[in-house]
């Protein structure tokens, strides 16, 4: 999983075989991704659980130590943080957030994840629990923005770990996840000026 992380996040998810996954790994059996995770897209999955249970507990103990009031920047902290935290604790260089952008955008990729329940973020849980408006033209344009989220947090995070390989970071992954957590909030909480016929196609199975 280590070897085609890192050959997703370089060349492309779609641009890299089975045999140079094997080959980078070390291994002379080129059947070695069917042997233990089945087809290429059950060796995906695993690799998008395995930055699921990375960031799951942590956003589970976030969420259950926000007791009954909370807010809406609580609930992005919640769902951020242990992003970032997770990709803070990958040893130099990781590959974990430029795989995971690849991941929510190459096609087809996206088709065998909208098989299953969850997605490659794991910010889901924010189109459930972010407040929307009884209006149903203002119900839909946040559903629409809740949907961008997991562009915006693994745009960003792609790139601050593409610095960190290159010496090139400012701040902290910390930092980042500030930036996102008040990015994000600003995000959901905008005016809504003008109902446009038009809202960019959610990336979060279940929303419409």
């Amino acid at each position: 999983m280590d070897s085609a992380e890192e050959l997703f996040a370089r060349h492309g998810i779609d641009a890299v075989s089975n045999r140079r996954i094997t080959e980078h790994a070390g291994t002379a059996n080129h059947s070695a991704v069917a042997y233990h995770f089945g087809t290429r897209d059950q060796l995906i999955l695993a690799m998008v659980d395995r930055h699921l249970s990375a960031t799951g507990e942590r956003r589970a103990q976030r969420l259950a130590a926000l007791g009954d009031d909370v807010g809406l920047r609580d609930l992005v902290a919640a769902g951020i943080l242990p992003v970032v935290e997770v990709l803070a604790a990958l040893p130099v260089p990781s590959w974990r957030a430029r795989f995971l952008r690849q991941a929510r955008s190459v096609p087809s990729v996206v088709a065998v994840l909208a098989t299953r329940a969850g997605h490659p973020d794991g910010l889901e849980f924010l189109a459930r629990h972010t407040p929307l408006s009884t209006d149903e033209g203002s119900r839909k344009v946040m559903q629409a923005r809740v949907g961008i989220v997991s562009h915006l947090v693994f745009g960003v995070c792609a790139e601050y770990e593409a610095r960190v390989e290159d010496d090139d970071e400012e701040g902290t992954w910390l930092d980042v996840g500030y930036f996102l957590v008040d990015s994000v909030v600003g995000l959901l909480t905008a005016p809504v000026t003008h109902r446009s016929s038009y809202l960019p196609r959610s990336s979060v199975p279940g929303l419409v």
